[in-house]
């Protein structure tokens, strides 16, 4: 698909259709797009590589932007195998080419790809490299998300190249807003880094961005204002939306049908927004997303072997390792004998911050049956 950006900066990128994971993890319904760019001026500078898997696209695009040119440098902004799989290509087709990358960059290039040493300049924050009529100033954003990332601005074009930041799940022309899978790419991949995200924004906020041109999903313009709001809110950790996600682990259903009544209960109440996974079927990078967008976080679950059902437990832990705080957490239970979903689950949200517990655990024995309903209602009543 031909992406324009401008005269002199051109994509190179590919999109794959048939992913069955990205990351092995994280399911892509409408693909994957691995962006690249160009910068054609006096000196030539080609912004990041790509994936192994949409290498030869990606180098038919290169040679059909280059020409019969020759490229002087190679930016590397991020060395994740998804956009530095083509560094040794460019190196071995234009052995003159100088490798523009950070300090660490530099230091961990020997992991990903064999390379003179003399070939690679190193950057630090706010140097520059002149192009002709186009300048890339080097902004360092270390765990945005890994340790050696940076983002080059060009001032002449107002334009932002922002390595994995703004990124979203999806091919380059999939059919679908932003906000839905860039929220699920940034709690999954970005978000235990909140801190080193707010402290990119403090940077790009002293710059006049028209254009931001991300390593992951399409190039953004007229919506730059509501995408840094976005990422604002996200990287502070508060929540997007007043609301209850319901997530649920259930054994033999029961659980699922207090899961069902609850939102049932608070929507009747009118809580302004009920979200409702169930942790045993729905995509776990959604849950996460969820949890994150809702500023309550309603746990349902069954008791299994002295703790509680594995689901829940993976989530939770999804959650814990993405830095989940600055909520309501509430739980219900179901056990037959010796109920412990609830402890188990307290016990992991107390070693996160800003955790608010509201109201009584709910206990359901084994069955869901009306005289567990007042319960629910009250619990209900202290959380919308």
């Amino acid at each position: 698909m031909k992406v324009e950006i401008s005269e002199n900066i051109k994509y190179i990128g590919a999109s794959v259709y048939d992913l069955d994971l990205f990351e092995s993890q994280y399911i892509v319904p409408n693909g994957m797009a691995y962006n690249s760019y160009v910068i054609l001026d006096d000196k030539i500078a080609i912004m990041d590589t790509a994936d192994a898997i949409v290498s030869e696209q990606w180098l038919a695009n290169l040679k059909s932007v280059l020409g019969d040119r020759k490229p002087d440098y190679l930016v590397i902004q991020h060395l994740e195998p998804d956009h530095s799989a083509n560094i040794k290509t460019v190196i071995d087709l234009y052995p003159e080419v100088k490798v523009i990358c950070s300090v660490r960059a530099k230091a961990m290039m020997p992991q990903f790809v064999e390379i003179n040493e003399k070939q690679i300049i190193p950057k630090n924050e706010g140097d520059t490299l002149e192009l002709g009529n186009h300048t890339l100033t080097f902004i360092m954003a270390p765990m945005v998300h890994w340790p050696e990332v940076m983002i080059s601005y060009e001032s002449s074009e107002k334009v932002l190249f922002s390595a994995d930041a703004f990124g979203k799940f999806g091919a380059i022309n999939a059919d679908e807003g932003w906000s839905c899978e860039a929220r699920r790419y940034y709690f999954n991949i970005v978000g235990k880094y909140g801190a080193q995200v707010q402290a990119v924004l403090k940077k790009a906020a002293a710059l006049d961005i028209k254009t931001i041109c991300p390593l992951h999903g399409p190039i953004l313009t007229d919506t730059i204002p509501q995408v840094l709001e976005l990422y604002n809110t996200w990287s502070s950790y508060e929540p997007e939306d007043e609301g209850v996600f319901i997530a649920y682990a259930s054994i033999h259903g029961n659980t699922a049908k207090a899961a069902k009544k609850m939102k049932e209960i608070l929507e009747e109440k009118g809580c302004p927004r009920v979200a409702i996974a169930d942790l045993s079927r729905d995509d776990i990078a959604e849950c996460v997303e969820d949890a994150f967008r809702h500023s309550t976080l309603l746990c349902m679950a069954s008791s299994y072997d002295a703790g509680v059902f594995a689901p829940m437990a993976d989530f939770i832990h999804h959650l814990k390792s993405k830095a989940f705080q600055n909520r309501k957490v509430a739980f219900v239970e179901n056990g037959s004998w010796a109920p412990s979903a609830a402890r188990t689950m307290k016990a992991e949200f107390e070693q996160m911050k800003n955790i608010t517990f509201v109201g009584d655990t709910v206990t359901i024995k084994t069955t869901f049956k009306p005289s567990d309903v007042p319960a629910l209602e009250k619990l209900a009543d202290e959380m919308k």
